[in-house]
């Protein structure tokens, strides 16, 4: 017989957890930068009185995307102006986007930065002397007219390694630690008993003891960020937790919300960033900061080689900037054709800079270098360190990462929300309050707003302080609601642990506990999933390629995974987590390979393509695809949307 699992000291799952129900008038799920945004600001907006519960899967300090920390923010407007930040996420999301919340975030999002230097992050600053000077030293604040050192037109540098202990300080500070449960994972929504389409509470469990919590709310923000280890990584082994984009965030956003009937947007499209190969170390502050070139194995300039390339897909393509997807897709030629491994010449770019620099500024370059990757990729450094990388000496390597869902960075995938009640905005664009998604009750932030990309770290901040107003004004506008679960809470609870049931029920059955007959655990479920996807759903194997001849084996591998996923099994509360936070990616992955068959082009090359539709359709598909779960007859719907434009080119 197989002993129960005990690895590492993680703590047995028991079949009778505690079972604690909490009723809360506004409900937080999740704890990254959106959530964040939210907490600090709704206190200011909440009259006295009002109940507030913020439940984080992790440890609100370091949590989310910025969990490790940032070496710049990706998104300041200063001397920009909101209209131009429309045109360049537009621009760069290949022509389809909600222009209404973008511009709302443009105009919001430099007081999330002015808050994040008065709460004490060091932002770079550009002297009389016209030098560049890591963190303030001193200089006149953003706020009071400071000049940020940019490293592109949008980005501006930090010293930023504890960038999100600092801004998740300020939210503790303003919702109170005692409004505030860490370690416990929110893995379903509840929908009201009593009125349809309304969400009433959630329901989730501590990873730290046996506990299920049971929670009625009137609100709820979900922001858990966007979807890693969907596809199969390029990295193998111990390097699968070695990803771009944080490795916890499962889909859970799109998954919980899309199960209570929220609409979807844009679910087709994906992100898959150019990287330092094997450490995911990040390319932005090479690239903008260092002025570095990236050439193929010719040491050709691949963007001005195939700069013909780019002209088959106007205005997206010969922009000052193209499309970010375009890049990837004149970088995959060269690696097609032979002429890899592409190499970033780190070399030439510190050589340029250090020209007129002395030798104390040199070695202060070198530094930076260095520091880019350990405010936010430590284990870029330690590859540098261990394969006697110099950067000032040889370049290295960079390639296309496996593919990453998401809404806040350069993606747009998410939930369908209401834009501002103003004028300018079309009504199919707003139901009343900013930031609700189709269910009411039911609010997102973050990576979780669709349609609505480039917000990064602040503009996810500044999206989720402008949800707290509106919820509190729905708040407001139903005071009378009295949350009524759909599910007993007996129902819920046995959902929860349902992996540890079937564990229980069945590990002794055979020798070794991984391997069962009744069950499956959550690490072979990933795995298979990642295979499907990588195979047939235009992963790193295919090199990004799919058709619909190959997503229909996708689906029906998919549904048979589907069937499995009701027998995970769990043996620890590690496992529990674990068997929750895949069954998020098999349903973000159902919807996201379900909108690219439905959308016949390959609207993003360089991110996917669909070998039967290899082209940009301006004219039949220059909309947004959206799509609706049904959850009592547990069917999907998905459809056309129309795309307006707001700003003019």
């Amino acid at each position: 017989m197989a002993l129960p699992n005990k690895p590492l000291g993680e703590l047995v799952a028991t079949i009778d957890p505690a079972i604690e129900e909490l009723e809360t008038d506004i409900l937080f799920v999740g704890g990254g930068m959106a959530v964040c945004g939210t907490a600090y600001e709704i206190r200011k907006w909440a009259p006295e009185g009002t109940k507030m519960l913020l439940c984080d899967k992790a440890a609100l300090e370091r949590s989310g995307a910025v969990a490790q920390g940032l070496s710049a923010i990706n998104t300041y407007l200063g001397e920009n102006t909101p209209d131009d930040y429309v045109r360049m996420v537009r621009n760069d999301l290949m022509g389809i986007v909600r222009e209404d919340l973008i511009f709302d975030v443009g105009r919001h999002v430099d007081r999330s930065v002015y808050l994040f230097e008065e709460w004490g992050l060091p932002i770079w600053k550009t002297g009389e002397d016209g030098k560049s000077h890591d963190g303030s030293k001193g200089l006149t604040p953003l706020k009071e007219g400071g000049k940020p050192v940019r490293s592109g037109r949008w980005q501006i540098m930090i010293n930023g390694e504890y960038y999100k202990r600092i801004v998740a300080e300020a939210a503790k500070a303003a919702l109170g630690s005692d409004n505030i449960i860490e370690r416990c994972f929110i893995v379903k929504l509840v929908l009201d008993a009593n009125e349809p389409n309304r969400i009433a509470g959630a329901v989730g469990f501590s990873v730290r003891e046996n506990k299920i919590y049971v929670i009625k709310t009137n609100a709820m923000i979900v922001a858990c960020g966007g979807a890693v280890n969907v596809f199969r990584p390029r990295a193998t082994g111990e390097g699968m937790g070695r990803c771009w984009y944080p490795v916890w965030n499962a889909g859970s956003t799109y998954t919980m919300c899309q199960e209570v009937g929220a609409e979807m947007t844009m679910m087709e499209n994906r992100f898959v960033p150019a990287r330092f190969k094997d450490g995911y170390g990040p390319v932005g502050a090479w690239f903008l900061l260092f002025k570095a070139k990236a050439t193929n194995t010719l040491g050709e300039n691949y963007m001005v080689t195939n700069a013909e390339m780019l002209k088959q897909y106007p205005p997206y393509g010969l922009a000052k900037v193209p499309a970010s997807c375009l890049r990837n897709h004149l970088m995959l030629k060269e690696m097609r054709e032979g002429r890899g491994p592409i190499i970033m010449d780190t070399p030439t770019a510190l050589s340029n800079l250090a020209a007129n620099m002395t030798p104390k500024e040199v070695k202060h370059l070198i530094a930076e270098a260095w520091e880019d990757f350990l405010d936010m990729s430590v284990g870029q450094a330690g590859i540098w360190a261990g394969m006697n990388i110099e950067p000032e000496k040889v370049g290295s390597e960079i390639m296309p990462t496996e593919p990453y869902l998401l809404g806040s960075h350069s993606g747009c995938c998410g939930i369908w929300v209401s834009g501002p009640e103003e004028d300018w905005v079309p009504d199919a664009y707003k139901w009343g309050y900013k930031g609700m998604t189709t269910v009411k009750g039911l609010f997102t932030a973050g990576d979780g707003t669709g349609a609505s990309g480039h917000k990064f770290s602040s503009g996810s901040h500044a999206e989720g302080r402008m949800v707290a107003k509106s919820m509190v004004k729905f708040v407001g506008d139903n005071k009378d609601f009295k949350p009524a679960l759909k599910e007993s809470i007996k129902d819920l609870a046995d959902l929860v642990y349902k992996p540890v049931k079937t564990f229980i029920d069945n590990f002794e059955q055979t020798t070794a506990a991984d391997l069962n007959p009744n069950y499956i655990k959550p690490n072979g479920f990933q795995k298979r999933l990642i295979k499907i996807t990588d195979e047939y759903g235009g992963g790193v194997s295919t090199s990004y390629v799919t058709s619909k001849a190959m997503l229909d084996r996708a689906f029906e591998l998919l549904g048979m995974l589907r069937e499995d996923s009701e027998k995970m099994a769990a043996g620890d509360l590690h496992e529990l987590l674990r068997a929750w936070e895949n069954y998020h990616r098999l349903g973000t992955v159902e919807s996201h390979l379900r909108h690219i068959l439905f959308r016949e082009e390959s609207r993003y090359p360089g991110f996917y393509y669909r070998s039967d539709f290899d082209i940009v359709d301006e004219e039949n598909w220059k909309c947004f695809v959206n799509s609706k779960y049904d959850p009592e007859k547990k069917e999907w719907d998905v459809f056309k949307k129309e795309y307006v434009q707001l700003i003019p080119d």
